[in-house]
C-alpha cells in the first residue's frame, strides 16, 4: 500500500527539483530580456515553472503526508492535463498534415508556398500582429547572415546548397522570380519576366528587408513550425504515457489514504 505514495512522493519530489531553475530561467528572462524574441519566452516560461512547482507539492503533500484535498485536487488537475496534453497533441498532428516544399530541377534547396499549408497556419502567420514578432525575431537571429557572408559563392555552387526552409523562404526570392543571381543575398530582377508572384516585387537586396515582408518566408517558418511540432506530438506521447502511469498510481496512493483514514476511524 505504501508503495504508490512513495512512488508518487518520489515523482513529484523530482518534478519539483526540475522546476526551480525553469523558474529561475524565467525570473532571468523577466530581468534580462531585451529583444521581443526573449520576452515573447518569459511569461510561458514562468508559468510552466509556477504551475510545476505547486503540481509538485500538492503531490508531496498529498502523498507524503497523507492530505486527502491535496492529493485529490492533485488528481483533478493531472487529469485535467492529460485531456489538455491528448487534445493539443492530435491538434498539432492535424495542422501539420498539410504542406510540404516544391523539389527545384537542378537545385539543392525548396520552395515553399503559403497556400499549401492549414488555414489555420496561413491565418496565424497572416496575422499582422504575430508576423511583425516573427519576422523581428527572424531578423534577431540573423538567419540569413552566414549566406550574406559568402559572396565568393558562385550561382551553381549557391544552387547546390542545402538550405533550410526559413533560408529558403526569406533570404531569396522565389525560383519564380527567375531573378539573376549576383550573391546569395543580392539578385537582380530582370527586365522581362512573366511571373505574377506577388513576392518578387516584395523583394528587396537590403540586409534588414530581403523577403521577410514574403509569402515564401511565412511559409518557410510554416514548414519549420511544421517539423518541430511533429517532434513535439511524438515527445507528448511518451509523455502521455508518463503521465497517465502517473496518474495510475496517483489514484492507488489516495484509495490507500481513504483505506488508511476508515481503517483508524473510532466506532462509534
Amino acid at each position: 500500500m505504501k508503495c504508490s505514495n512513495n512512488l508518487v512522493g518520489l515523482v513529484n519530489f523530482l518534478s519539483l527539483i526540475i522546476s526551480i531553475p525553469i523558474l529561475g530561467a524565467g525570473i532571468w528572462l523577466a530581468h534580462k530580456a531585451h529583444t521581443d524574441c526573449e520576452r515573447f519566452l518569459e511569461k510561458p516560461v514562468l508559468a510552466v515553472g509556477v504551475i510545476l512547482l505547486l503540481i509538485s507539492l500538492a503531490g508531496l503533500a498529498g502523498s507524503c503526508c497523507k492530505v486527502n484535498w491535496l492529493l485529490w485536487l492533485y488528481l483533478v488537475v493531472m487529469f485535467v492535463l492529460i485531456v489538455v496534453l491528448f487534445c493539443f497533441t492530435v491538434f498539432a498532428f492535424v495542422v501539420t498534415n498539410k504542406g510540404a516544399g516544391e523539389a527545384l530541377s537542378g537545385k539543392g534547396y525548396k520552395d515553399y508556398h503559403l497556400g499549401d499549408y492549414s488555414h489555420w497556419l496561413q491565418k496565424r502567420v497572416n496575422s499582422t500582429k504575430n508576423w511583425d514578432k516573427i519576422r523581428s525575431c527572424l531578423i534577431d537571429a540573423k538567419v540569413c547572415q552566414s549566406l550574406s557572408q559568402e559572396n565568393q559563392t558562385t550561382a551553381s555552387q549557391f544552387y547546390a546548397q542545402n538550405l533550410s526552409p526559413i533560408q529558403s523562404g526569406c533570404c531569396k526570392p522565389p525560383t519564380d522570380c527567375d531573378f539573376q543571381y549576383a550573391a546569395p543575398t543580392v539578385w537582380n530582377a530582370v527586365a522581362n519576366t512573366n511571373s505574377t508572384d506577388p513576392d518578387c516585387s516584395l523583394w528587396s537586396n537590403s540586409p534588414s528587408e530581403l523577403c521577410f515582408n514574403c509569402e515564401s518566408c511565412k511559409a518557410g517558418v510554416l514548414q519549420n513550425i511544421k517539423s518541430d511540432w511533429k517532434k513535439v506530438a511524438i515527445v507528448n506521447i511518451i509523455f502521455l504515457i508518463f503521465l497517465i502511469i502517473v496518474y495510475s498510481v496517483g489514484c492507488c496512493a489516495f484509495r490507500n489514504n481513504r483505506m488508511a483514514d476508515y481503517r483508524w476511524k473510532p466506532y462509534p
